[in-house]
């Protein structure tokens, strides 16, 4: 009854470990997603160059 118990209990607590680790995958996996999503997107930037200028070639510095 010993070894039965024991290794019913082993198989249990690596199940509990298995599920444990799963949630906290699901978990991170939802606040990277999150965060993801909260970014804003970056906008173009916008030139006010004179309009002789960068006809041919734009270099901002």
């Amino acid at each position: 009854m010993d070894a039965t118990s024991g290794v019913s209990s082993a198989a249990a607590t690596s199940q509990n470990g298995v599920y444990a680790l799963k949630k906290a995958n699901e978990i991170q996996a939802d606040s990277v997603t999150q965060l993801l999503n909260s970014v804003a997107a970056p906008q173009s930037p916008q030139y006010n160059n004179p309009p002789q200028l960068g006809n041919k070639v734009d270099i901002k510095v």
